[in-house]
């Protein structure tokens, strides 16, 4: 259905139509598969999200490789982030801890994650560099 209605050249037209500053379509990117993945299971957004982004990636020259370990990192921050973070729920029963509890004492790693998903989304070199010396 995503290739019938177009979907993924009609999402690159409206980011390329909103700025064609590849940072701010990154931000753009990056804010979007948070929001989402603390909405929705992991293995489902990845098969939503991946063909309609992906044509965004190719047309800003992001590599394939580097574009999943950004999916997967985004929304494996969603997953452990509120309203539905189901690891974040699942953690706080195997705990026996509060939800609010757990949240606020998870906000410096949370930090941490998010800084290291702007340093895999904008210094290619953090994420290509073994998936490069791999392939030679």
């Amino acid at each position: 259905m995503l290739t019938f209605y177009r979907v993924p050249s009609k999402t690159v037209d409206m980011l390329m139509g909103i700025t064609e500053n590849p940072i701010l379509i990154l931000l753009m990117i990056n804010a979007m598969l948070l929001l989402l993945g603390m909405i929705m299971d992991m293995a489902a957004l990845i098969l939503i999200c991946t063909p309609i982004f992906l044509p965004v990636m190719y047309a800003l020259g992001i590599d394939p490789v580097q574009f999943g370990i950004i999916l997967l990192v985004n929304l494996g921050l969603g997953l452990c982030t509120p309203p539905v973070g189901t690891c974040l729920f699942a953690g706080c029963i195997v705990g026996k801890l509060p939800m609010e509890k757990a949240v606020k004492t998870i906000w410096p790693f949370y930090l941490a994650i998010f800084s290291a998903l702007m340093l895999i989304t904008f210094i290619p070199a953090i994420s290509m560099t073994l998936p490069n010396l791999l392939v030679k």
